[in-house]
């Protein structure tokens, strides 16, 4: 598949409504069943920062994201290559302030992990590196985090991976390095750095093949390539379920639009699911 840098889409004339199920091009989705009798797993969710929000995360474009407290350059991968003192101060102050370490999965992670284990999900592309797709006990094969995790911390030259809470909690100012014997190399997040290429895409290029439909949950779709996920799904003709509290560029090409609270909307979705995850949680 190749990823288009530009695009034109219609958005559609009814998105600035909230709570609203915008029909798009109606047409039954998530039939169920394969040929023979059984579960298809065959629809892929694309998960962005409006999931992680829900669970008290912050994001980081909104007027009041983690942006507006910190410059998006100090996590550049050359700025951790010149100042990796400097760039792990900031990064220890981001971890600390955005509580993503102690945060918990919500009820949407919830619905997503049993729609994983039980249902039709066969992957769930994140951008988010908080892993609560991991913590709601979602099959570790139906994850796919694109931009990497924050609960681990990486050896640039051995790559030994280390828990980030112990980086954390050991941290006295300079940058961390490996604990491992003779090696003790520079650590650095495990997660993909602005300046450094989208990792794990071409498995989101290969789960999104074998679909029947996307699903995109809290994501905004103007962050690239990642949106170009949802640009070739309609080239593809493949269903495109929005679920967002906001409107997206695609909202007009989707075969339906749910303008809501991305939780909620992950329950009309996946009822069985929904159900599923309520009584997991009991």
């Amino acid at each position: 598949m190749r990823v288009q840098s530009h695009y034109t889409s219609r958005v559609h004339a009814s998105s600035g409504r909230r709570g609203m199920d915008l029909p798009g091009r109606r047409r039954k989705i998530f039939p169920g069943t394969g040929p023979s009798g059984g579960m298809r797993r065959d629809v892929v969710v694309l998960v962005g920062a409006g999931l992680s929000t829900a669970s008290g995360i912050p994001d980081y474009r909104s007027a009041e994201g983690l942006w507006t407290l910190f410059d998006p350059e100090e996590f550049h991968i050359e700025r951790f290559l010149a100042d990796p003192d400097g760039f792990w101060r900031r990064r220890v102050d981001l971890i600390q302030r955005s509580g993503i370490l102690d945060a918990e999965p919500n009820e949407g992670h919830r619905i997503l992990a049993c729609a994983a284990r039980d249902g039709p999900v066969a992957a769930i592309v994140t951008q988010n590196v908080d892993g609560l797709h991991h913590k709601a006990e979602t099959p570790i094969g139906r994850i796919i985090e694109v931009h990497g995790d924050s609960a681990r911390s990486r050896c640039i030259a051995c790559g030994r991976m280390e828990d980030t809470r112990a980086v954390v909690a050991r941290y006295g100012g300079g940058a961390p390095r490996c604990l491992r014997p003779r090696c003790g190399g520079l650590l650095r997040p495990n997660v993909v750095l602005f300046g450094e290429p989208v990792t794990r895409l071409g498995e989101a290029w290969d789960a999104l093949r074998g679909a029947t439909t996307l699903v995109t949950v809290g994501t905004s779709l103007q962050v690239w390539p990642v949106a170009g996920l949802v640009q070739e799904a309609l080239s593809a003709g493949i269903d495109v379920v929005i679920v967002n509290d906001a409107p997206t560029p695609f909202d007009g090409r989707a075969t339906r639009v749910l303008r809501t609270d991305v939780v909620e909307g992950l329950g009309r979705l996946f009822p069985d699911a929904a159900r599923g995850a309520a009584v997991h949680a009991s």
